[in-house]
Parts: C-alpha cells; sequence; structure tokens
C-alpha cells in the first residue's frame, strides 16, 4: 500500500527490440559494386563499361542469384550457375560462400573463392587470389576476412583463418595465420611487417609501398660487413699495395680503388692464386 502524498511515477516504456537490418537486395547491391568499381579503378571511365566487360562485375553478380538459392536450400541450380559464371569470367566463387558488399574484383582471373569463405564489405581482390581450404572435413576450413581488405595479385589466403579489417595482403603472398588488422603481410608464408598503416583516401592500393623485409635484412647485413671490414683493414703503406680480394684477381683485373698510386689502371690478366 502507497502511504505517500505523491504519486507513483508510471513505469518507463519499453523500448521496442531492434530488428537486423535487411540486407540491400540484388539490384542494389550490383547497383552498389558497380559504384565501388569506380571509385576504385582509374581504368573505369563510365558504368557502361563496368555493367557490360568487367568480368569480376558479371561474376559477383551471378554469384548473388546462387548464393540466395543456395540458401534456400537448392544445391545442383547454384553449383550450375557457379560453373557457367567460372566459364564466362575465370572466376570460381563457390555459391555457398558469403560475399560482403561492395566487392571488387579486378581483372576478374584465376580467382577462386571456397565455400566456407566469408568476405565483409569494401574488400578488394586483385587477379590470381585464392581464398581456399586445408582440410578434407567438413565445416568450416575456408578464411574470414574482415572489412576493407585489399589482397594482392596471386596471393593465397588458406585455412579457417581470419584477416582483420583495413589488412592488406601483398602480391604472391601465402597467408597460412591470422592477420590483425590493420596489418601487412608479406612473403612466403606471409609474415606481417607492419602493423598499421594510415590510408589517407580510405583504401590503401598503394602496391609498390609494401616493405621488402628479406632486401632489407640483406641490406643490414652488407652494411655491417662493410664496418667490419673497415675497422680491421690494416693501416699504413701495404694497404694501398694489397689487392681488394683473391676473386678480383681471378677475375683477371684489379678494383681500380685497390691500386698502388700511378699504377695502369687497364685491367691485366693474372693468375688465379689458386692456380700453379
Amino acid at each position: 500500500m502507497n502511504t505517500s502524498l505523491t504519486p507513483p511515477l508510471p513505469e518507463p516504456a519499453q523500448a521496442p527490440a531492434a530488428t537486423p537490418a535487411q540486407p540491400p537486395g540484388w539490384w542494389a547491391s550490383l547497383r552498389a559494386d558497380v559504384d565501388c568499381v569506380l571509385a576504385r579503378d582509374p581504368a573505369a571511365r563510365n558504368r557502361l563499361e563496368v555493367w557490360t566487360i568487367y568480368p569480376g562485375v558479371h561474376a559477383v553478380a551471378w554469384h548473388r542469384v546462387a548464393h540466395a538459392l543456395w540458401q534456400r536450400g537448392w544445391r545442383y541450380l547454384p553449383r550450375w550457375m557457379a560453373f557457367v559464371a567460372r566459364a564466362l569470367t575465370q572466376v570460381d566463387i563457390h555459391p555457398g560462400a558469403r560475399i560482403g558488399q561492395r566487392f571488387f574484383i579486378d581483372h576478374g582471373a584465376g580467382v577462386v573463392i571456397g565455400e566456407t569463405a566469408e568476405i565483409g564489405d569494401d574488400v578488394t581482390l586483385y587477379h590470381g587470389v585464392t581464398l581456399g581450404g586445408t582440410t578434407w572435413r567438413a565445416g568450416k576450413r575456408h578464411p574470414t576476412l574482415g572489412h576493407r581488405v585489399v589482397v594482392g595479385a596471386g596471393a593465397k589466403i588458406l585455412g579457417a583463418i581470419e584477416v582483420g579489417d583495413d589488412a592488406r595482403i601483398a602480391a604472391n603472398s601465402v597467408v597460412i595465420e591470422p592477420v590483425p588488422a590493420g596489418a601487412t603481410v608479406v612473403g612466403i608464408p606471409g609474415r606481417v611487417v607492419a602493423r598499421r598503416r594510415d590510408a589517407p583516401h580510405g583504401f590503401d592500393l598503394n602496391h609498390h609501398l609494401i616493405p621488402d623485409p628479406l632486401g632489407k635484412a640483406v641490406s643490414c647485413l652488407l652494411d655491417r660487413v662493410a664496418r667490419l671490414e673497415a675497422a680491421s683493414a690494416p693501416t699504413g703503406p701495404a694497404q694501398a699495395q694489397r689487392p681488394d680480394s683473391a676473386c678480383a684477381r681471378c677475375d683477371g683485373a684489379q678494383l681500380p680503388h685497390t691500386l698502388p698510386p700511378g699504377a695502369d689502371s687497364q685491367p691485366r690478366p693474372q693468375p688465379c692464386p689458386t692456380e700453379e
């Protein structure tokens, strides 16, 4: 029993449960795919080109229909549609693969996307990319790509691994381990060489700026060898008389900077020190 003089406050109204956003229809998704090609490919001059002669757009359009049938329990017809799309576009997408919005396959030659692959929004794949599996067992066996991922030409991403948002996979890399968000992966097997890179225009397509870890390691070793040789080099007049290396004599000439003052710098054949 309420004995206070103030009337009870009304109960707050319950907020309606948020309904999941409905995915856009086939036409809306296709228009978004065309628009993203115009935004990411400088060679695309107008929508007519993209609609008619871009095999990546055609392959994704066929896939969206096949995937809708696959989700409704059809099996043979979606696989047949994927077969026809592969024959026409050289892009092999299994109808079970899940593909987000604004998906761009540049050039569209030799791309393979497996059954349980999942691709986020605003993803770009170049030719020769494979999203493949590493096991014959049923279930999740193909990679999951986050949003705004860029995969370079010829790269292979294998297994049920995750590639984080905004990651970049260098051309011809083979990725078999998870990739953190925003990272850059290079090599065989793929290794993270940069944790985060800011893209001023939303998409980082500057493949020529991808680091070369092997080249950097070799350069560092050469610099260290040069410093060690300079530190251990003898001093005095004898240094000028000493040839640079036995390799120079075996090649038939001494390097100009190793000759004593006034000596002839023209190459003269000399016997190799290993010969009798």
